[in-house]
């Protein structure tokens, strides 16, 4: 089962889809941390997300991937262990800024999803909702994120968009 939570900045996704996990009852689900802290700020950001994790009541399986997520995913499948991935869109910037065929890696990634034997819930941030950038790469960055966005919600089996704390379901 594929679920994919979107939504905006500290809209709280990560915590729903941390929720939607724990629902699952396995006591290790394994968590995958696409972030890098290149700030303090960013490092303040992780810190945060661990903090949340370690007072959670399961022991999360940490696995740190900026960059071969496609991979790792291929990896897990069929391990009966629950997947979260936090975030797409750290991952899909870490790409970017590696200066790699994004086409490719979105056609990857994709195809990982949509063979992923087990559940598997993916966080991603909307970001088609706000003007567009100024700035090359941050516009290609908001093209990006929307096209992986739509590839992703049309393999996944639940789409969720989160607002405000609130889950609002897009696709069931």
């Amino acid at each position: 089962m594929i679920h994919l939570v979107i939504g905006g900045a500290r809209s709280g996704k990560s915590r729903f889809a941390e929720q939607l996990i724990m629902q699952s009852g396995c006591a290790s689900p394994v968590y995958i941390a696409t972030a890098t802290a290149g700030d303090n700020e960013m490092a303040q950001r992780i810190r945060h997300h661990q903090q949340q994790r370690a007072n959670s009541d399961a022991a999360w399986q940490l696995l740190e991937c900026p960059l071969a997520l496609a991979e790792t995913l291929t990896s897990l499948s069929g391990r009966q262990q629950p997947v979260l991935v936090d975030c797409l869109t750290l991952w899909l910037t870490n790409q970017l800024l590696a200066d790699v065929d994004m086409q490719q890696c979105r056609s990857a990634l994709c195809q990982a999803v949509a063979h992923f034997d087990g559940e598997l819930v993916l966080v991603t941030n909307e970001v088609g909702a706000g003007i567009v950038p100024l700035g090359e790469l941050s516009r290609r960055f908001v093209d990006e994120a929307g096209w992986l966005n739509q590839q992703l919600a049309s393999i996944a089996d639940q789409v969720t968009l989160v607002v405000a704390g609130l889950p609002l379901t897009l696709k069931q």
